[in-house]
């Protein structure tokens, strides 16, 4: 007997490697340019691609999370899933917060409460959790009109005061950090929904790249219209684009739309890729983003200081760099897949949490 709380059997779907190598990639694009110094305004084609870069990487990297766990769970019985799972959690807020103490974007100590929330989420159903997704957007909105968002931060430099207090901690993990839980966590219960989904399917391919282009344009023009009925504003101004801070429900729905396409994309043209071997080289490098995460920060960043590359910099020599970073980072996972089939940290992972 089945609902919808269950995915059919999964099957190996390479497509979603690809789409998580991509996101990462979108992911180095964007911290390499904020590291660098390279957020000069322009209307050129790479700055064009940045700005639409900025906040879709990783809530796309964030929906594939959720749909990982949603394909995990329909393969294991439900104790054994939250059990791994917690586990898990306590792993990422560990690396997160060791992560934080060099780089303060970190992502990890977020993704540890959203799967840890997640464990309470696994057996509802499909339209339950598109119900917790809007919920989770309109706390968002009540405490965006309610509290200081500014509250910590100088924007000119990115830093975070106050952050190892219990205060400052739980208002940027809940609130106004990089990826609080309001409403970020919405995006890995999407990758939960997306998970029940046939995507083996091409009708289920078609229908993730047609929804993500028309919420990709819905949401635009939605902005573009509010933006020009609250035009000298500056209040209202932030909280009607599809910028990624703060995350309101027109950067959700972006967010939520861009990872749907990509999906999509990758998906339907899995087998494409795969004839042409283009699968082979991409995939080791998308089932080892958590360690190529953290090495762009180690290894990445720490090559670019050395070089003094660090702040003043243009968009080109960011995305260059950022580029040559994820080259090296496919011919490492290349190598690497010749030895074990998981990355270091994952095999860490897998052997602390299960």
């Amino acid at each position: 007997m089945r609902d919808d709380r269950l995915a059919p059997a999964p099957m190996r779907l390479d497509g979603l490697d690809v789409a998580r190598f991509l996101a990462f990639v979108g992911m180095v694009i964007v911290n390499f340019r904020i590291a660098m110094g390279a957020e000069e305004a322009g209307t050129g084609m790479l700055h064009v691609l940045a700005g639409a870069l900025e906040g879709r990487a990783a809530a796309t990297f964030v929906v594939l999370a959720g749909l990982s766990l949603g394909l995990g769970t329909a393969r294991g019985s439900s104790g054994h899933v939250i059990l791994v799972t917690t586990r898990r959690a306590l792993f990422l807020m560990a690396a997160g917060l060791l992560n934080t103490l060099i780089f303060d974007a970190d992502i990890l100590h977020y993704y540890a409460v959203y799967f840890f929330l997640a464990i309470f989420t696994l057996s509802l159903s499909s339209r339950s959790l598109i119900g917790l997704i809007l919920l989770v957007n309109a706390i968002f909105m009540i405490l965006l009109f309610t509290l200081d968002y500014d509250a910590g931060w100088n924007w000119v430099d990115y830093t975070y005061s106050g952050f190892w207090t219990p205060e400052g901690f739980v208002r940027n993990l809940l609130f106004n950090g990089w990826h609080p839980v309001f409403p970020w966590f919405g995006f890995l219960l999407f990758g939960l929904v997306l998970s029940r989904l046939r995507l083996a399917d091409r009708r289920v391919q078609g229908g993730l790249i047609a929804a993500g282009v028309a919420g990709l344009v819905l949401a635009e023009a939605l902005s573009a219209g509010l933006q020009a009925l609250v035009a000298g504003d500056s209040a209202l101004l932030e909280v009607v684009t599809t910028a990624p801070v703060p995350p309101t429900p027109l950067y959700t729905l972006a967010g939520m739309s861009a990872a749907a396409l990509v999906i999509g994309l990758c998906l339907r043209g899995a087998g494409a890729l795969g004839r042409l071997g283009i699968i082979a080289v991409l995939a080791p490098a998308g089932r080892q983003t958590l360690t190529l995460y953290i090495a762009h920060i180690l290894v990445g960043m720490g090559i670019l200081e050395a070089l003094g590359l660090l702040g003043g910099q243009t968009l080109p020599v960011a995305m260059m760099a950022a580029l040559a970073f994820c080259a090296a980072s496919v011919v490492y996972a290349l190598a690497w897949s010749r030895l074990a089939r998981h990355g270091p940290i994952e095999r860490v992972m897998r052997r602390l949490a299960g």
